[in-house]
């Protein structure tokens, strides 16, 4: 009989971290889960209708700045799925508190606990200058006469092209990843998430990055259950919308990872 995953998930009271979180937990049989996060407050991007509900016991308040303290939560932990981060503040203390120092502590701490996979969360945004330059700018703006038929979809081997600050710590994470899994033997999967639906689906503005809510739930789960010999992969965390630039089929053929929405669907913009 296989025994229970035991899973932390990191920034437990964020959106995608409490989607997440609630996932595992619903799932007694698979999984031991347990979530983390600086407060017990909702982050911003929480919406506003949501109760979050994160038993005690399931919970601890870290700062993942303090090694000490991360070492100590990660302890006994098969997966760790780290979506803690600053979202993009703009404020470089915090990015490098949150996204650079925190990164590095829970990387190490694995490394040092001996925890098996870290599910790291990565960001649309490392891609952003591709999306910045023809025909993938087309794609962006909708404009279906100037896409090539042929056109070949940006891949998470393409270099990245980060456009601002928090985009970069997002590219540190990657490459920790690539540290981690080369030096160390941990299984490092990165997830490239895109605009994450909240309330409601997304306008035509932003549909080719678009992810809904079940859709970035179910690629960070297939990171914590694919088999065991994947040692390092990155891949692009967004639904199959229709003026996608972005190769998901990497995703689709390694994790299982199957979309089950697009950001067209159910609007009756130009699609």
């Amino acid at each position: 009989m296989q025994t229970r995953r035991r899973v932390l998930v990191t920034g437990a009271t964020g959106q995608i971290g409490y989607m997440t979180f609630r996932r595992l937990l619903d799932q007694p049989d698979e999984y031991d889960a347990y979530g983390l996060d600086r407060t017990r407050d909702a982050s911003a991007r929480v919406p506003g209708s949501w109760a979050l509900d994160i038993p005690d016991d399931r919970f601890r308040v870290c700062d993942i700045s303090d090694y000490n303290q991360v070492r100590e939560a990660v302890e006994g932990m098969d997966v760790v799925a780290h979506l803690a981060a600053d979202p993009g503040s703009g404020d470089w203390e915090s990015l490098l508190s949150s996204n650079i120092i925190g990164a590095y502590n829970v990387f190490e701490a694995c490394r040092d606990a001996r925890v098996s996979r870290i599910v790291a969360a990565s960001s649309i945004t490392v891609s952003d200058g591709h999306r910045e330059r023809e025909p993938y700018r087309a794609m962006m703006e909708r404009r279906h006469a100037d896409v090539p038929p042929d056109l070949p979809r940006v891949s998470p081997d393409t270099p990245a092209e980060p456009r601002g600050i928090y985009a970069s710590t997002k590219v540190w994470a990657e490459s920790l990843a690539r540290t981690y899994s080369a030096r160390h033997g941990l299984s490092c999967l990165c997830v490239r998430i895109g605009q994450v639906e909240r309330d409601r689906p997304r306008p035509p503005q932003g549909a080719d990055i678009y992810v809904s809510q079940r859709d970035i739930v179910q690629i960070l789960e297939r990171c914590i259950v694919v088999e065991e010999g994947l040692k390092f992969g990155i891949y692009y965390g967004v639904s199959d919308n229709d003026l996608r630039w972005m190769d998901i089929e990497t995703a689709c053929e390694v994790l299982g990872y199957a979309p089950q929405d697009r950001a067209e669907a159910g609007h009756d913009y130009d699609v």
